[in-house]
């Protein structure tokens, strides 16, 4: 079982930077693919970005690639999400996602998601 929280939302001009995190818990964070999704007003949640156990490799939906960046400190149980270039369409709700196996779906653990907003 793994306990998901995510932090470091907020408001910020187009152009600025966020940096979310995601505090896990559990013994076996380490063991687990971890990915961050978002989900905008009157759309589907869509997945952002992954990174593997050992944060050897990173995927990026292509509308973020170049912009954001995926990392994780398994020492602290937490992974996180760099946005720099932020734009008004990155508007949503960020959640990140836990499973032993996964790519871009098929994640088992959810957190409860955190606000970003993106001001033109």
């Amino acid at each position: 079982q793994v306990q998901l929280v995510e932090s470091g939302g907020g408001l910020v001009q187009a152009g600025g930077s966020l940096r979310l995190s995601c505090a896990a818990s559990g013994r076996t964070f380490s063991r687990h693919v971890m990915g961050w999704f978002r989900q905008a007003p009157g759309k589907e949640r869509e997945f952002v970005a992954k990174i593997s156990w050992s944060g050897g490799s990173t995927d990026y939906a292509d509308s973020v690639k170049g912009r954001f960046t995926i990392s994780r400190d398994n020492a602290k149980n937490t992974v996180y999400l760099q946005m720099n270039s932020l734009k008004p369409e990155d508007t949503a709700i960020y959640y990140c996602a836990a499973d032993v196996v996964a790519g871009r779906n098929g994640y088992a653990y959810w957190g409860q998601g955190t606000q970003v907003t993106v001001s033109s």
